[in-house]
């Protein structure tokens, strides 16, 4: 039998990285499209909701002098049943006080300056809102994020410890009916940012707009870390 010549073998080589090429385009484009903005922010309510605990730290550098409200939070938050354990600062009648808080099954138990021991409070009072019913899938956190219209993707940032976490970014427009479960005095629409991670956890959620009246625009930022943490929040004795 006649032994191929080159040219013969240089054409077969073709033919087959051609018909390799071909296959392996078939393939990539029947691969799944990306989820929409929507799809992200959904599954990252969905994290929020069913994780056992989370590290949440609210604050702002925005509220105006003489304004009376919340200016942070710091503690552990738990979904189902909707719990709080940590601190919160808040600007009331002249003072910014650190105050130790509980809220768990309803009631936020505090301690008061200038008082010894626990008492329940109405956290209205002090213009915060109640850090239990943040937590919760039904008019907390993670209401705002399938609450959002106007929704676009945006950059990818760092973020996390050291930065080694890739976050993709997600703006739009929070109604305020929604803003109101956060900060019940909120008034108009308000501009909302969100970093969600690659594992569908959101990270940090940005609210900006009218929170108190004719105090005017300013900003409130969420952070979220520590996801499946399991506290054990417990009314004090």
């Amino acid at each position: 039998m006649r032994a191929p010549t080159l040219a013969a073998l240089a054409a077969a080589g073709l033919l087959t990285l051609g018909t390799l090429s071909a296959c392996s385009g078939d393939d990539s484009s029947s691969g799944e499209d990306a989820p929409t903005a929507q799809e992200v922010l959904a599954e990252a309510k969905t994290t929020l909701d069913e994780t056992s605990g989370v590290q949440v730290t609210l604050s702002t550098n925005d509220l105006p002098e003489g304004v009376e409200g919340l200016l942070s939070a710091d503690g552990v938050g738990v979904p189902d049943p909707a719990a709080f354990d940590g601190v919160i600062r808040v600007r009331f009648a002249g003072f910014e006080p650190e105050v130790p808080v509980i809220a768990v099954d309803g009631v936020v138990h505090a301690q008061v300056p200038l008082t010894t021991g626990w008492s329940q409070i109405d956290p209205a009072e002090y213009g915060a809102p109640d850090p239990a019913a943040l937590m919760a899938a039904d008019g907390g956190f993670s209401s705002l994020l399938t609450s959002t219209e106007e929704l676009e993707q945006g950059e990818q940032v760092r973020g996390g410890t050291d930065n080694r976490d890739v976050l993709t970014t997600y703006t739009g427009t929070v109604a305020e009916e929604v803003a109101a479960t956060i900060i019940p005095s909120a008034e108009g629409d308000f501009a909302a940012s969100y970093a969600v991670s690659d594992d569908g956890e959101v990270r940090s959620i940005e609210l900006t707009g009218n929170f108190y009246g004719d105090a005017g625009s300013m900003t409130y930022t969420v952070d979220f870390d520590g996801y499946g943490t399991a506290p054990d929040i417990s009314a004090p004795e």
